[in-house]
């Protein structure tokens, strides 16, 4: 396999954005008079968006109009500020600096919708940078669906069958693998204690953003 194309999901893959979602997610709790939830316990569900943290805070047997006016009020509030303390992940600018050398494509495909997307990227300077962004509003489609991913090749100008798609999540390979892209699951992301990495049957497994350069060498080598 020749790399040609990369693309990443976002929240636990590319960006480490748990810090901000989960201040919104106890703010709303203190506001209607609920218990904190703990960093470490709300960091891992992160990767399910805002209704996955809204569930823990908030418990699961909600109906469904008052989980919506929850969502809502917790978009509303996260949009204010999608990038107070969110970061790159350790090794993920010298990866874009690498792929840009060697003139690989990359660009991004994520549920988060556009209104967060994009002030986020464009806050931490990458948003100009990426060859496609595909936010979770774009299409009908979402991931574990293939039509987002199948679209960022498109975008980059690259065959699926020369891209790889990476992301912490099961429905982030599932739609790799059905968009008939390699993939590799990133097991530094949002994953939840009882998660095992192994039955996403991913092309490969990272376990530090550092190691991605050297799996997307190995996969232009070996595969």
């Amino acid at each position: 396999m020749k790399v040609k194309g990369v693309l990443f999901d976002l929240d636990g893959t590319l960006i480490d954005t748990a810090p901000d979602l989960v201040q919104v997610l106890n703010q709303m709790l203190a506001i209607h008079s609920q218990p904190p939830v703990p960093y470490a316990i709300a960091r891992n569900e992160v990767s399910n968006g805002a209704l996955g943290l809204i569930k823990l805070g908030f418990g699961d047997t909600l109906s469904d109009i008052e989980l919506e006016k929850l969502r809502l009020e917790f978009l509303a509030c996260y949009v204010k500020n999608p990038c107070n303390k969110a970061k790159l992940f350790d090794g993920i600018e010298d990866l874009l600096k690498f792929l840009e050398k060697q003139n690989i494509k990359w660009g991004i495909v994520t549920n988060k919708p556009q209104a967060m997307t994009e002030p986020l990227l464009k806050s931490l300077g990458i948003f100009t940078r990426a060859g496609s962004v595909v936010s979770g509003d774009r299409l009908p489609e979402r991931k574990p669906h293939p039509a987002p991913v199948l679209l960022g090749a498109k975008e980059l100008r690259v065959s699926s069958n020369f891209c790889v798609y990476i992301g912490d999540a099961p429905r982030d390979i599932e739609a790799g693998r059905a968009a008939g892209m390699a993939t590799i699951a990133t097991s530094y992301g949002y994953i939840r204690a009882n998660d095992n990495v192994k039955d996403w049957n991913a092309t490969m497994i990272v376990r530090r953003p550092r190691g991605l350069k050297n799996a997307i060498n190995h996969l232009n080598n070996n595969e």
